[in-house]
């Protein structure tokens, strides 16, 4: 028989363990609404952003990542000065202040003014095509004045600069047709110009490298670009551990090809992170 003490004691236990869980789910509710309010509450970022080549294929997501994502307050500066057909319906374009600008034909007071006065300056500007200087001019001189206006405003404080992968740039002296060199002579001048921007201080200077950039709705020729569909599944692919193998030791274009092509989201939202 079991005694009244003991039922008791059996119940007073029971009494305890479910008033520590409910006191425990109290706790977890109250840290969860705190943190819920801190999300609901967080103003937006007080960054201002320049965004140069703001309406191209990259450049366009960055300026919607900086916008949707860190709320920063941003200006797109291209020659067009459009909105992009691709986003010209999405709320987040309204909120970005959409400059005309040509960097190669163009005063230094009419660049300065269409800069602004931004704490980070990401440059996704370049050019493809065949002739060797506007290669030169378009990714290089075209990047160094921007990077020089961003200097000259004097309110910089982090820079982002989207160049082109190592193993791309090497297969230019005996992969690819000499007009090519235009091109990645072109990204070296940017990169020095980026840095010299913010006084070669290499902490400052964020450059993205990619290989094969993909994304958006359709394919294309100039630039050659494959949608979102099909380059993920091809970027899915090319992680597979034996391609990593034959890329490492398979020479110029053959492992270019070879390594997983990038999303442009991917692209994008690494120029913001530096930038914010």
């Amino acid at each position: 028989e079991i005694s009244t003490a003991y039922c008791s004691k059996m119940i007073n236990r029971e009494t305890m363990i479910k008033s520590t869980n409910l006191l425990l789910c109290l706790l977890a509710l109250i840290s969860s609404s705190r943190q819920v309010g801190a999300f609901s509450t967080t103003s937006p970022s007080s960054k201002k952003v320049t965004v140069v080549g703001g309406t191209g294929f990259v450049g366009s997501r960055v300026c919607k990542i900086l916008t949707d994502k860190y709320g920063a307050a941003v200006t797109s500066i291209s020659k067009n000065g459009q909105v992009p057909e691709w986003c010209k319906d999405e709320a987040w374009t309204s909120q970005v202040e959409w400059k005309s600008v040509d960097l190669l034909n163009c005063s230094d007071e009419s660049l300065d003014e269409a800069m602004g006065k931004p704490s980070a300056v990401v440059s996704c500007v370049g050019v493809v095509g065949t002739d060797q200087e506007e290669l030169l001019r378009g990714n290089g001189k075209a990047n160094a004045e921007a990077f020089a206006s961003a200097k000259r405003v004097g309110s910089m404080e982090r820079a982002a600069f989207v160049s082109v992968a190592s193993e791309v740039a090497a297969c230019k002296d005996s992969w690819l047709p000499e007009f090519f060199s235009g091109y990645f002579e072109g990204k070296i001048q940017a990169e020095q110009a980026a840095l010299s921007a913010v006084d070669d201080d290499s902490s400052k200077l964020g450059i993205v490298k990619p290989t094969f950039i993909y994304g958006g709705d359709s394919f294309g020729l100039l630039p050659p670009r494959v949608n979102n569909e099909y380059g993920s599944a091809v970027e899915e692919i090319l992680t597979w551990g034996i391609f990593n193998l034959l890329a490492d030791v398979t020479p110029g274009l053959i492992k270019v090809a070879l390594r997983p092509p990038v999303s442009v989201d991917a692209v994008a939202g690494a120029c913001a992170s530096v930038a914010m």
